[in-house]
């Protein structure tokens, strides 16, 4: 059921299904941020919650937050979409990790005040105790264990699941050139291997920290069949890691970069690069520079 606005964490529960549809509310609450009474909280704008959804593809029950343009509500227009992993760490304190978020909403807000990006719809995907395993495609030593490589199944759910009750359900514009994912760290892996997966759903890829060492720095080898049609922006911190098998590294990322330059992506035509001086791997960092990536993609 959803939930409103300070409902609880999502909470998720082991369970496969055999067979079935994706289920989802049938009326989620909105909380519009922008009225007066609402300007205490952390959060600016229009969110809907849908909690606890079932996938024929996922182990445990999905959670996502849905943000609405400021139009949205006033107007009949429809609106591009922006799918990104990790939701509940995107708007709203009291679920991100450790307490910390990326002020998306913000930044969303001043983007569109300034007329630098047109607006759109976010769906934040909430992560799961499985996020290891489903934002990666293949299988990797981690902590001294085999862990990972269900991200088809997690691209699948996103894709032939909840896209399409987001296309059925708000006024979206469900075709490529419109649709777009991003995400940070394990997040932006997955992005890459999502659009990787559907290049025919989607045209802009965001990738903030990028975990390149993950499989034996697998990626480089997989970016040689990555297609050449998106826009495509990859970032990392100079303080996130200094052993690049292990951790975040600007080597690693500037490797990836060059993998993806051999494939006939280009710096600014259809690709952007940028290394944040003095920043590690936080949701601290990410909000401090999401403005450059939408800008990038949607400017």
């Amino acid at each position: 059921m959803p939930s409103s606005y300070r409902g609880k964490k999502a909470r998720f529960r082991r369970r496969k299904l055999q067979t079935g549809l994706l289920k989802y509310p049938e009326a989620p609450v909105l909380v519009n941020t922008r009225e007066m009474k609402h300007r205490h909280l952390s959060m600016k704008g229009s969110f809907h919650y849908h909690e606890r959804m079932m996938s024929r593809y996922l182990d445990y029950y999905r959670s996502c937050i849905v943000y609405l343009p400021p139009s949205y509500e006033t107007s009949y227009k429809n609106y591009p979409v922006l799918y990104m992993h990790d939701g509940n760490n995107l708007f709203d304190p009291a679920t991100g990790f450790m307490g910390r978020e990326w002020k998306l909403d913000e930044a969303l807000e001043r983007l569109f005040e300034n007329n630098s990006i047109p607006e759109m719809i976010v769906v934040g995907i909430y992560n799961s105790p499985a996020r290891m395993d489903e934002y990666t495609c293949h299988r990797h030593n981690y902590g001294g264990r085999q862990s990972g490589g269900k991200g088809h199944d997690y691209a699948r759910f996103v894709v032939e699941e909840l896209k399409p009750m987001i296309d059925q359900h708000y006024r979206t514009l469900p075709q490529p050139q419109y649709t777009s994912t991003m995400g940070s760290s394990l997040g932006a892996l997955i992005s890459f291997y999502m659009a990787q997966q559907y290049p025919e759903v989607f045209s802009r890829v965001g990738m903030l920290s990028p975990t390149v060492y993950w499989a034996g720095h697998q990626i480089l080898k997989d970016t040689a069949l990555f297609p050449t049609h998106f826009k495509l922006w990859v970032d990392i911190g100079t303080e996130e890691g200094r052993n690049r098998n292990t951790e975040e590294t600007v080597e690693s990322t500037q490797l990836f970069v060059k993998a993806l330059e051999q494939i006939g992506y280009q710096q600014p035509h259809n690709s952007g690069f940028y290394v944040d001086y003095m920043m590690g791997h936080d949701e601290h960092a990410w909000a401090n520079r999401i403005e450059l990536p939408l800008r990038y993609l949607f400017g």
